[in-house]
């Protein structure tokens, strides 16, 4: 520091401060961070797009632009998540009326083979499903129900049950019948005694059906009896398409192919009062009610950007949720359904619990909610091993499934692909390639009764009978299915320990 002729202070800190008022001029003022603008007067805001500059509190016409387009993106990537039941259950349809040839609403898919169950979201690849579907603004519908052990329901295009069926059903598994109306229509005109009569809120309703009894008998018997037809009309048995071993796929589109199947279902359907916030958001996207959808090309450029956002919040939730925690202490073990039927409570939308389920499988009931002890299905996953890393396809893991799995029915572990969620592709052509478990015949066990199951890219030697493939760099997770779970799962005195990576020479 010193003094010039003049008798003037000079130094760094001082032409710093002349620098610093030179900038301070009308419209040049000091960038200020986002969290600490003022939002008044002369400023200029450092924002994630990009500096906005405040002139007598108002910006320019560039900003403005940039600022809607903020917003539409905002917009455009947090409805992809509050879409991703809608769309992801009519891309199940779609799949399946392309591959297998649906055309009538009395035909019904049975999926039985590994190609088959291979285009389902987190399918099980234990028992047989079956999936119809109806569209009920043609009026209600009347389904004859038989008995026997079965898990199904009624689903609508959020993916909640209108009704469980079977074990977790109304009817207990005894057999009954039906009436299900759709959401614009008066469902007091079809309540009688002896039926079990429902509204569904969507026009789009899934026959979906799971046939828990092994044997084949039972399956001819439930195929003669299920019958179906509109209220006043004679009820007809089904069309059963089966054992056509074709692929498909039911993961839900990405691009605009996704914004063109939700402008779909927008259209077909009536919009519940908890959605108009929704629909309002969508509307400056090209997405509109009673109005074809015809995006300008600003308009693709941020859906394109939006659905890709959206995914990868999904995905987030999905592989870490901060909503909650995982089951067992100590472990990275979540249960995968983790939210209510309705979807919400008394002061929200369930919305992230939802997104994960429904980003990585298909369908909800009361007996995947809250099963009761011997009854209904449990789902437990993970997608990081003992030390808290994500899983990866070019290692092997052991998990060790200890004896005596407290199930009333069975317990199974199926290999998913993260990309798509559906069942591993490891080129196996096999059920047993992708799902091992308590119906497995091939399984070694130990000396004390559990069993070890290895993942990954190659098998220790001797435990091929217990070992699922990956490849690639196709990551992966799995479901640990207990069916008809008893007492030790819900009080955890059953506990499943984290995948490990083991050393294959």
């Amino acid at each position: 520091m010193k003094w010039n002729g003049s008798g003037a202070l000079l130094g760094a800190g001082f032409f710093l401060v002349l620098a610093g008022l030179a900038g301070c001029s009308k419209g040049e003022e000091k960038t200020v961070p986002l969290g600490e603008a003022t939002l008044h007067g002369d400023e200029v805001i450092d924002t994630p797009i990009g500096n906005i500059e405040l002139v007598d509190s108002y910006f320019d016409e560039d900003a403005s632009q940039r600022l809607y387009d903020e917003m539409d993106l905002q917009r455009a990537s947090q409805a992809y998540i509050w879409s991703t039941p809608m769309v992801s259950v009519v891309a199940q349809k779609k799949g399946l009326v392309d591959a297998y040839g649906l055309d009538s609403e009395h035909d019904i898919v049975v999926l039985s083979s590994l190609k088959e169950k291979r285009g389902i979201v987190t399918g099980n690849l234990t028992v047989p499903y079956m999936f119809g579907y109806v569209d009920l603004k043609a009026g209600p519908v009347v389904f004859d129900y038989p008995a026997g052990a079965t898990a199904s329901g009624f689903v609508d295009v959020w993916q909640r049950t209108v009704t469980d069926i079977g074990q977790t059903g109304p009817e207990k598994s005894q057999g009954g019948t039906f009436i299900i109306v759709g959401p614009e229509d008066d469902v007091s005109q079809y309540e009688k005694e002896g039926v079990y009569t429902f509204q569904s809120v969507s026009n789009f309703l899934v026959i979906a059906l799971r046939i828990l009894d092994p044997d084949p008998e039972y399956m001819k018997t439930f195929k003669s009896e299920f019958k179906m037809g509109r209220v006043g009309e004679t009820l007809e048995p089904f069309n059963y398409i089966e054992n056509k071993d074709v692929e498909w796929s039911g993961t839900a589109p990405r691009g605009m192919a996704y914004w063109e199947s939700l402008a779909d279902i927008i259209n077909h359907e009536p919009v519940r009062k908890i959605d108009k916030a929704w629909t309002a958001m969508l509307k400056p996207l090209g997405i509109e009610k009673g109005q074809p959808f015809n995006p300008t090309e600003r308009q693709k450029e941020i859906l394109l950007k939006g659905a890709a956002l959206g995914e990868l919040m999904a995905r987030n939730i999905q592989i870490t949720p901060r909503y909650t925690k995982p089951w067992w202490d100590g472990t990275y073990w979540y249960k995968s359904y983790d939210f209510s039927v309705p979807q919400e409570t008394e002061t929200r939308v369930e919305l992230d619990e939802r997104t994960t389920w429904f980003y990585e499988a298909v369908y909800s009931s009361k007996g995947m909610v809250n099963p009761p002890v011997g009854a209904g299905q449990v789902y437990m996953t993970t997608k990081r091993d003992s030390e808290g890393n994500l899983l990866r396809a070019d290692k092997t893991y052991k998990v060790t499934v200890p004896k005596d799995v407290p199930v009333k029915q069975f317990w199974s572990v199926t290999l998913y692909s993260e990309n798509t969620r559906r069942p591993y592709d490891n080129g196996g052509t096999e059920l047993k390639d992708v799902t091992l478990g308590s119906r497995s015949e091939q399984l070694q066990y130990n000396d004390d009764g559990s069993v070890d199951i290895y993942v990954g890219a190659k098998a220790p030697a001797g435990k091929e009978s217990n070992y699922l493939k990956t490849v690639g760099d196709d990551g992966w997770f799995v479901y640990f299915r207990l069916y008809a779970p008893l007492q030790p799962f819900f009080d955890k005195t059953f506990q499943l320990p984290d995948f490990e990576v083991v050393d294959v020479d």
